[in-house]
């Protein structure tokens, strides 16, 4: 045999060993994955559908659900501390609005003992006062429940007639950012609902207000001017010791006009 083809035969028998070796070498394993983080989870009381204020609740308007632990607020009412919280939740009334998956939070629910809504509703050391109102002196129907107003009587001075000897005429800023509780027998905006044309506006005033209010509706005619929701939420509603009676008084004369401020 010559050399050529038998050196041919050995690299053909080396490379052939070197294949089977191969091949009978399992493969190696691929690398384990990294190690992924627990979140902690509690599961927490929301709404399972949309609650309107003033709506008694009952247990198929609650569930459970899985929320991150470290997001859960301290308000918020958690199945391992309270877990019949939906059978004790079930008959109270809602004082706010909630959303569906909305976490509920006991403080915008209030058990009403067999009282209206109205009055469930109302915080305490309040009271709901309704007054009669117009398109023209409810700023065109475009007041909602939740709305914040000024209340201005407008009367005429009998006393400054006897000396003028004309008619004279007085508004008067008497309640400042009151809040709105109901347009007629509505307390929420509902379906789109953006004006509300009704006849009585009822409102949230302190007891010293509600006095105030009761005694203007003799004496004239009262409007309701809306307020910026910017204003509302920057300015405190004014202290009960002077009965709300705060503003400007506008005298006219014949279309002429000055102004007086109360204090």
């Amino acid at each position: 045999m010559k050399p050529a083809r038998i050196i041919v035969l050995v690299i053909a028998v080396v490379a052939g060993g070197i294949a089977a070796l191969l091949a009978g070498r399992s493969p190696e394993p691929p690398p384990a994955p990294a190690p992924v983080a627990q979140l902690e989870t509690t599961d927490v009381l929301v709404a399972n559908s949309d609650i309107g204020i003033g709506n008694a609740v009952l247990e198929r308007d609650f569930r459970w659900q899985t929320w991150p632990a470290a997001a859960a607020s301290a308000n918020f009412i958690r199945k391992n501390e309270r877990p019949e919280a939906i059978r004790d939740l079930a008959g109270s009334i809602a004082r706010a609005p909630f959303s569906p998956g909305e976490p509920i939070r006991e403080a915008k629910l209030i058990k009403a003992k067999g009282s209206g809504y109205m009055a469930a509703i109302l915080p305490s050391g309040m009271r709901a006062i309704s007054v009669e109102i117009s398109p023209e002196t409810g700023a065109g129907g475009f007041i909602l429940p939740n709305d914040h107003v000024d209340v201005i009587l407008t009367r005429r001075d009998k006393m400054a007639e006897k000396s003028a000897g004309v008619e004279v005429h007085t508004s008067d800023v008497i309640l400042s950012n009151v809040r709105v509780l109901a347009i007629d027998q509505t307390v929420e905006e509902k379906n789109g609902q953006r004006v509300v044309v009704g006849k009585t506006a009822t409102m949230e005033l302190g007891p010293r207000q509600a006095e105030t209010l009761a005694l203007s509706r003799q004496q004239g005619t009262l409007s309701l001017a809306l307020r910026s929701l910017v204003d509302s939420d920057k300015d405190k509603p004014e202290s009960n010791d002077d009965g709300g009676r705060r503003g400007s008084v506008n005298i006219v004369r014949f279309g002429a006009t000055s102004t007086t401020t109360t204090k």
